[in-house]
């Protein structure tokens, strides 16, 4: 199964009773294993979860904190970009290469990189005195 096909599948599985727009995540970990996640809303909006995040942390919990791909997808008009705080997390376990793979139900896609989503990005180095 191709890491779109993995993150097409899982959107399918996504909570959305109030937004009615699902999104599905896949991230392959160094180990080469795929991890998904949808996103799940709750009614008190800031309180959900993201499908990006939701990968990330299967991935954790699976021993793994390295991604090496990451593939996006939702029904929009366009590839629709991570969220500023998943930009962070893909940036806290990915390299500014890593492959990022944005798609359309359609089939529209944009491939990107987590460094291009987050230039200027805040990481450990910047904690070097602390």
């Amino acid at each position: 199964m191709s890491l779109l096909d993995a993150a097409r599948e899982v959107r399918e599985m996504a909570y959305v009773p109030y937004s009615r727009f699902k999104v599905g995540a896949a991230i392959r970990g160094a180990s080469g294993a795929i991890y998904r996640g949808c996103n799940v809303e709750n009614v008190a909006y800031p309180e959900g979860t993201c499908a990006e995040a939701g990968a990330i942390s299967a991935m954790v919990a699976a021993g793994e904190t390295e991604l090496i791909e990451v593939a996006v997808i939702a029904d929009s008009p366009s590839p629709v970009p991570p969220c500023g705080g998943c930009r962070q997390k893909l940036a806290e376990f990915g390299r500014q290469d890593t492959p990022v793979l944005l798609a359309t139900t359609d089939g529209a896609t944009l491939a990107t990189t987590v460094g291009e989503l987050l230039p200027g990005r805040f990481d450990a180095g910047h904690m070097v005195k602390a």
